[in-house]
Formats: C-alpha cells, structure tokens, sequence
C-alpha cells in the first residue's frame, strides 16, 4: 500500500496550517491518497487549538514582544510553542482500512508508528494510559502539561503532543515532537496572569521531556524524521511515495493563507462555522 509523503519543509506557521488544512479539504474530496507530513517552522510560532479562548490562555503582548507568530489550527486540543519541534499531519480518509473510525483508536496507531521511529534513535516511548490532570490550573491551556490517552510518554513524562479534526469523511491529526524544551519560556509565552512562574516551571520539568534528554548528542531533525518515516512504513507495512501538493492543494494552500491564517480575526477569535465552510 502507497501512501504520498510531503518531505521535509521549515514555513512560516501560516502556509504550515494552509498546507494541512488543503491537503485535509482534498482528501474529504478523495482525490489524494493518505498523506503524512513532517515539517518545522522558519520563526517561533504558538498554536492554538480550534475553541481555544487566546486570551485567556496566551500571553499575548510577551508573543508580539519576542516575534512569536501566533496560529489557530484547523484541528483541536491546547496551544503548542513551536520552536525546533518536529511536526507532523497524518491525513487519510475514516474508512481507511489501517485506522479504527474513532478519535483514539487513531490516536493509539498514530502512537505506535511515533513509537517505533523514536525506538530507532534509542527511546523507547509508552502510550499513556488514563487521562492525568493537569499539574496544577494555571497550565491547563498548554498542551504538554499533561497526556491524552494513546499519546507518547518517556519516563513518564510526555514527548509527543497530538490534535485531531474529522469533517467530511477524513480526519487530519496533527503532531509536535519536542526536540528540546524550554519550560521556562513556555511559561511567559502561555501564562497570562502570573508574575513569577517558578513554581510552573517546575511542573512542567516533571511532566515534560524532549529527544535531547534522551539522545546526546541530539541528532540533526531531518534524521528524526527519517527515522519516524520509517516508523510509519514498518508498522503500518506502507511505503512512503515522496510527492508534492495537487495544483487543486496549492489554490487551496494560498486561497487559506490569504483569507484564514494570515487574518487577524480567525488567529484571534477562531471558531466559528463560517471560518470552515469551502471557498
């Protein structure tokens, strides 16, 4: 079984959104086969998750401040510090023979294919089981501040955080593997009423860790990603066909980054149903 793999790309966090999303509005068209995607980002840039309140969970002056690229994904879940990190979309169709027709039976696959490629650069990964709270409230806005179930942990800290959006017959899961970690700076980018964070750093070193814990010295991200390339193919017994988007994806890719995810109004305010309806 083929499947079509975008290779590996550094974009600004609004054609990275605009890329998924029209791979996404393809595919519930099914005129692409299931496609997987690596990719980081050319600036630091927050994610947030589809229904998430910008301002009651980013501090926004503090992203203007540095440069940070504020984003709001098509898919849900809590916001993401992009910076180094290795993202990925998995995008196919709900009656894909490979996947259950459900959001964690997804996520479980997922899980197993990440595994596999972290496995071949010496970490092993577990799947978490029962959902943890958040340590502690002020961090619940933030994804890696506690796992979903089927999502990745290492040591029992989590590694891999992931959203997902099913429309249509498709879904698009999202993914961001951390490289590194900055607990500190994830703190100022994603608190927006504490002043001295100390206590939240803490809490997030507990429960977070990256491949440079693991992995000295850490290995270059287009090595990582071959490795996860090969944790699809091998557990899902697929082979990986390197293509490019339609000319149909690319119309939809500037049409999306014009009139979305450059908008202030949809990175801002987001969800609302006129935001998803096809143009």
């Amino acid at each position: 079984m083929q499947w079509r793999f975008l290779p590996f790309t550094r974009l600004d966090a609004f054609e990275n959104m605009a890329v998924d999303e029209a791979v996404f509005r393809a595919t519930q068209r099914k005129n692409v086969p299931p496609t997987l995607r690596f990719y980081s980002w050319t600036s630091p840039a927050v994610s947030l998750g589809y229904f998430q309140d910008i301002e009651k969970e980013v501090n926004v002056p503090v992203c203007r401040h540095h440069g940070i690229d504020i984003v709001r994904r098509p898919t849900g879940g809590k916001a993401v510090l992009h910076e180094g990190d290795v993202t990925y979309a998995v995008v196919a169709n709900e009656d894909h023979p490979l996947f259950p027709k459900d959001i964690l039976g997804t996520y479980r696959v997922v899980s197993q294919c990440i595994a596999h490629g972290l496995a071949l650069l010496g970490i092993q990964g577990e799947m978490s089981g029962d959902i943890r709270a958040a340590d502690g409230e002020s961090l619940k806005s933030v994804c890696f501040s506690t796992p979903s179930r089927y999502e990745l942990l290492v040591n029992n800290r989590k590694i891999c955080g992931s959203a997902q959006v099913r429309s249509r017959g498709a879904f698009l899961q999202h993914g961001s593997i951390l490289m590194d970690f900055d607990p500190l700076k994830t703190c100022r980018v994603m608190l927006t009423h504490i002043e001295d964070c100390k206590e939240q750093v803490e809490r997030l070193k507990r429960s977070v860790t990256s491949i440079a814990d693991s992995v000295n010295p850490l290995p270059d991200i287009r090595e990582v990603c071959r490795k996860l390339e090969t944790g699809f193919e091998k557990t899902l017994g697929i082979q990986l066909i390197p293509g490019n988007l339609t000319e149909e994806e690319e119309a939809l890719k500037k049409h999306l980054m014009t009139h979305k995810y450059m908008n202030p109004k949809w990175n801002m305010e987001g969800g609302c149903r006129s935001w998803i309806s096809e143009n």
